[in-house]
């Protein structure tokens, strides 16, 4: 097998890694895209702090293992980058468009 053959195979595995610890610490984070979008009229007012929040959280964790695995550092990065970018734009299309659908009267799922 060729050296650049094993090392690719490794850089594949660190970006899914890297890509699953974001989306793990933005769902602890935050609840579903899904559920923000149908709560947003209750939501809206704190769900992108909770967004940004996670995002940072991930960020500080790729870049401490980017600092730690220096070989696949770049695949780390590159995994965080992704999934960061592509959960940030879900949750911001779920708060627009749940505010879109409470401001025509449809009723979420969470009463107080």
């Amino acid at each position: 097998m060729p050296a650049d053959f094993a090392a690719s195979g490794s850089d594949g595995i660190a970006f899914l890694v890297s890509a699953g610890i974001v989306y793990e610490i933005i769902a602890a984070a935050c609840s579903s895209p899904q559920t923000t979008e149908i709560n947003a009229g209750r939501r809206a007012e704190t769900l992108m702090k909770w967004v940004n929040l996670g995002i940072a959280q991930a960020a500080v964790f790729v870049a401490i293992a980017a600092w730690i695995d220096r070989r696949h550092r770049k695949a780390i990065i590159a995994g965080g980058v992704t999934a960061g970018g592509l959960m940030y734009a879900q949750y911001r299309h779920a708060l627009l468009a749940g505010l879109a659908a409470h401001a025509d009267g449809q009723p979420g799922t969470e009463t107080y």
